[in-house]
């Protein structure tokens, strides 16, 4: 396992602007979803097996996020073309931000080095971030399990 990310940005603090191009060619920005609750969370990749888990229980719990009014948004550094068959593929409901300059994760702090069968590299953390609808961020998970995780944030909404 790699060590774990430590993470700059605390609960209480604005959480970084953003404006990044998403699946279906749109773009939006963090300023988009003033007064509105925002799930941000990072993945590693589109459509590899712990990813999809993640995508898939965000999907199957959306009516509940959306009920709450909150918003979902995944990002990774997959271009749009990859979260278009992505989204297609798997039926996900909410909005996929394509970070291929790797902006988001650099500002949010999630892209650092990674552990895999004893091979070291520099990647996304699969790391979720709560933003409160006044822009700050409430709550931050630096762990996440993928298949329980969005539950996790629900209970937190």
């Amino acid at each position: 396992m790699a060590k774990e990310l430590e993470i700059k940005l605390k609960a209480g603090e604005m959480a970084p602007a953003f404006s990044a191009a998403t699946n279906g060619g749109g773009k939006v920005s963090l300023a988009d979803f003033k007064g509105k609750p925002v799930i941000l969370y990072f993945y590693p990749r589109d459509d590899t097996p712990g990813c999809t888990k993640e995508a898939c229980a965000f999907r199957d719990r959306f009516a509940e996020f959306k009920k709450r009014g909150a918003v979902v948004l995944g990002v990774s550094t997959d271009p749009v073309k990859s979260h278009d068959k992505f989204v297609e593929k798997f039926k996900l409901p909410f909005t996929l931000l394509a970070d291929e300059d790797k902006q988001l994760v650099t500002a949010y702090g999630v892209w650092g080095e990674k552990n895999f069968m004893g091979r070291k590299y520099l990647g996304t953390h699969r790391v979720t971030f709560l933003i409160g609808p006044d822009g700050r961020i409430k709550k931050i998970w630096p762990q996440v399990k993928p298949d329980e995780h969005a539950t996790e944030v629900l209970a937190a909404l």
